[in-house]
Parts: structure tokens; sequence; C-alpha cells
């Protein structure tokens, strides 16, 4: 439990978390675009809308997708590697969270002024199911040269806004190992959570 915690915790860290002024090595922005939709079902990688970093160190768009996903790269300033997919809708939350970060805020700010644009309507999330997909791992869990995923943990997320126990029926806590539970109940930003139950790995191409 201490380890899915702390998985969980990096993970909310890295989505909402822009790159600073020390900057090192990029990768080109094909190769950035396909670690970045690994994170995504398969069907729907080639048409997603991608962001990756460029040289400068920012988050910049590399392609406009047709489809309903938004994929990030991984930061090149992260310890980890990390890649996520999103419904497009998510975007305008996600993108203020980056914002507001980069400012310096806390989580704990970021959520709290987040929630009071949302109340106030400054700040968009609708209220209906949108997914989220992520892949996380070690630096090198992803081979930049052959696009092969050497080994990284997946995480399922459902956004259902104002979401709680009772309207759901589901735990606040995981039950057991795999098994859905509700994060943040009650808040805008409620969602269930799925923890893949076997790493992805081995020279798998995805």
């Amino acid at each position: 439990m201490v380890f899915k915690k702390g998985l969980i915790l990096v993970i909310i860290s890295v989505i909402c978390t822009t790159i600073g002024n020390a900057q090192t090595a990029v990768h080109s922005k094909d190769k950035q675009i396909k670690a970045a939709v690994k994170a995504a079902p398969a069907a729907e990688r080639a048409e997603a809308t991608v962001f990756g970093y460029s040289e400068k160190g920012e988050l910049v768009k590399f392609r406009e997708g047709d489809n309903s996903l938004v994929c990030l790269a991984d930061d090149p300033n992260q310890s980890n590697f990390h890649v996520v997919c999103y419904h497009k809708d998510l975007e305008l939350f996600m993108s203020r969270g980056r914002e507001l970060k980069a400012k310096g805020y806390s989580r704990k700010k970021v959520d709290s002024l987040r929630r009071k644009e949302i109340e106030a309507g400054k700040l968009t999330l609708p209220r209906k199911p949108m997914a989220l997909y992520s892949l996380t791992g070690a630096k090198d869990a992803y081979d930049y040269s052959s696009g092969m995923i050497k080994k990284v943990s997946p995480l399922y997320v459902i956004y259902v806004p104002y979401a709680t126990e009772k309207s759901t029926g589901l735990s606040s806590k995981p039950q057991i190992k795999g098994a859905p539970w509700l994060m943040e109940p009650g808040m805008p930003w409620a969602h269930i959570m799925v923890m893949g139950t076997k790493e992805i790995g081995n020279g798998i191409r995805n």
C-alpha cells in the first residue's frame, strides 16, 4: 500500500509539473511523440494531440490530433520516466495546474485555486466521465532508440467530477490489489483509480 500511495503521488505531481530552468538532453520531436502515445490505447495513438519539450525546455504542442486524447511527453528534467494521455476536455484543468505549479505554488494551493476558479465559472471541468492513462518507471524505463518499453507501471483513471462513495458505491481505498477505488471524493476532480496489477516491459513495444 505504501508503494502504491508513493507512486500515485509521483504521478499526480508529474502531471502538474512544468520543466525547470536546468535543462537536460531533449529527444527529437518524433521520438517524444512515439514515447508519449505509448500511454494511450493502441487504437487511439495515431490521432492523439501531443505536447512535448523544446530544446529550451518549454512544453509545446508537437501535433494537433483528431481524436479525444491529449498526450504529454516525458519531462526530461524529472528523475523518472512518465508519459500520460487524457481526455481533451481535461486540458484546461491540467494546463491551469501546470501554470500554477510553475509559479511555485504547492499542490494544496494549486488545488485550492483551481477549485475556486471552477466554482466561479472561470475554469471549465465538464461533469462527465473522462479517461486518463499513464505509464511510470525509472528514467531508463523506455528505450528511445528502439521504441521498446523496459519496465513501467500502468495507471488508469476515470474522472467523475463530484463523485462520492455513496454515488458510485466505490471505496475511498483499494480493497484488493487491482481493485478500483475513488480518490478525492466530492471534489470537482474526483476520479476512479485503477492500478495495473502487472508491470509492462521486458522489451515490449506496446
